[in-house]
């Protein structure tokens, strides 16, 4: 019998994990079928399944970096320098777009028309160094089991708002994706929730709330300011959540 393009069955659901891992990383993977991609929307409950991948490789190299012998803040630099070749540095292109739209723009179409811009102005560039100067403090002090559960958390922190916000802007990533299901909202908080205190114990528990707390805001900001979220905004989420998670763990970890 033909591939549904939309089996919703556990053997179909299995196909999300790969579809959500080529969006959201570079990661070699071999050619997926069509139906894989029939709902893109739908992925969004394997969004932490992809930041635990992502986790698992950086503890891996923090394991081969420290046993080398390098020091801590060194370590966390080449993760942090990994993380951003494995995402294609997807997130942090969303960070300095946002910030460059968010705060240059005078009302929402030029807020629009200013994050569709490819170039990259000075509220970019300075969120791009304070927020990528924390994530490397914030890497340097967690250990292995803080950083599979701050990615997990990060990527859990977009399909809420995916949810929430309508799109801002009538084409763009986040508008070919769509919106997700409250099912698979849901299931996606569930998991980086609980990923997180399995592995952080109640500090993972307060990190998941930090993260949640986070993306609030960012929705509020992107509702009041754009009328909603695109891509970007969710990119911004995702590092922002992430940094926060990090520092929260260097604290109550």
């Amino acid at each position: 019998m033909a591939q549904k393009d939309n089996d919703i069955s556990p053997p179909g659901r299995l196909w999300d994990i790969p579809a959500a891992c080529v969006l959201l990383t570079r990661l070699p993977l071999p050619a997926l079928p069509d139906h894989a991609f029939a709902n893109g929307a739908r992925a969004v409950w394997a969004y932490p399944i992809v930041g635990a991948v992502l986790g698992i490789i950086l503890s891996c190299l923090d394991f081969l970096f420290s046993g080398a012998g390098l020091p801590d803040i060194a370590v966390a630099g080449l993760l942090l320098g990994a993380l951003l070749l494995l995402t294609g540095a997807l997130h942090e292109d969303g960070l300095a777009d946002s910030a460059d739209g968010l705060w240059g723009g005078h009302d929402r179409n030029q807020r629009l028309e200013i994050m569709k811009d490819s170039r990259i102005g000075a509220y970019g560039v300075l969120a791009l160094i304070v927020v990528m100067g924390l994530r490397w403090v914030g890497l340097a002090e967690v250990h292995w089991t803080g950083i599979i559960a701050a990615l997990m958390l990060s990527r859990a922190a977009m399909p809420p708002l995916m949810l929430a916000l309508p799109h801002a802007r009538s084409g763009g990533l986040s508008h070919g994706v769509g919106a997700p299901g409250l099912g698979e909202v849901i299931m996606a908080v569930l998991i980086g929730g609980i990923g997180a205190v399995v592995l952080a114990g109640a500090a993972g528990l307060v990190a998941a709330l930090v993260a949640g707390g986070v993306a609030l805001l960012i929705g509020a900001v992107a509702r009041a300011r754009i009328g909603g979220q695109t891509g970007d905004i969710l990119g911004a989420t995702c590092v922002l959540s992430e940094v926060a998670v990090l520092l929260t763990l260097t604290t109550w970890g």
